[in-house]
């Protein structure tokens, strides 16, 4: 059988997809590219939940999952993708069963893995496209630099407490006036020193803030894979969502001296 064959969309799939088919920027082969498409999803966890969520509803072909971590109680006000009875269970399998569950067309590869600089760039570069939902700079870091080594489009997302930020990196790339895009170093040069900024755990986090950002990651991967709009490349979107309000911050390569 051969690479085209797979992509062929079933009957059950065309009327899965229907409502994506009929529009224009979409259409079959859109639907066959997300088919196609092998998404990787750094973390199974607040932000993890909605992308992982709506790109199996999409009909992503192949969705890989890193998480490390077990469901815990107190993990369900925002990780929408685990329930009641996946609590003390491994993130990546009580992620994969509830997508399973959404659609049994979709492979799902599950890493039960702490990803950092070693092994990053190894697993980054079995993926076509990278979101990022980590919940620390280390694995932001060690995430940006692999999908930069790689060449491999990364949309990443932060949250604080009532607010966030989204932008998409393609720094192997340049802009249509030749300038190289800019990468997460050029945006963030350096973390935070440790304790400067409270985790989740610490400082709390409104449940559906994650759910507004991590939808967001899953607009602009699909962005990517069919090739439709603008990706935020070289604009940081800020979500504030106590006042409601959305802003775009435009960034761009900082010339080397």
């Amino acid at each position: 059988m051969s690479h085209h064959d797979e992509t062929i969309l079933s009957g059950p799939e065309l009327e899965r997809y229907a409502r994506h088919i009929v529009l224009p920027e979409i259409g079959g082969p859109g639907q066959q590219k997300l088919k196609r498409a092998r998404v990787l999803v750094i973390g199974a966890g607040g932000l993890g939940a909605p992308v992982l969520h709506y790109l199996a509803a999409a009909g992503v072909g192949t969705l890989g999952i890193i998480d490390d971590d077990s469901v815990a109680l107190s993990n369900l006000q925002r990780q929408v993708i685990h329930d009641t009875d996946s609590v003390g269970e491994p993130k990546t399998q009580s992620a994969a069963r509830s997508l399973a569950r959404i659609n049994p067309h979709v492979k799902v590869e599950t890493h039960v893995m702490r990803l950092d600089a070693a092994n990053a760039e190894a697993l980054i570069a079995n993926y076509d496209v990278i979101a990022d939902g980590s919940d620390n700079f280390e694995t932001r870091y060690a995430v940006a630099d692999a999908s930069a080594a790689a060449g491999r489009p990364l949309v990443t997302a932060a949250i604080g407490r009532f607010d966030g930020t989204l932008t998409v990196l393609k720094p192997f790339e340049a802009d249509g006036d030749g300038k190289p895009n800019p990468s997460y170093r050029d945006l963030f040069p350096s973390p935070p020193p440790p304790g400067m900024v409270p985790s989740c755990a610490e400082a709390g986090v409104l449940g559906v803030l994650p759910g507004v950002l991590g939808t967001l990651q899953a607009m602009e991967v699909i962005k990517l894979i069919t090739g439709i709009g603008e990706p935020l490349v070289g604009r940081l979107l800020l979500y504030d969502a106590l006042a409601a309000r959305f802003e775009t911050i435009r960034y761009s390569a900082r010339t080397k001296p």
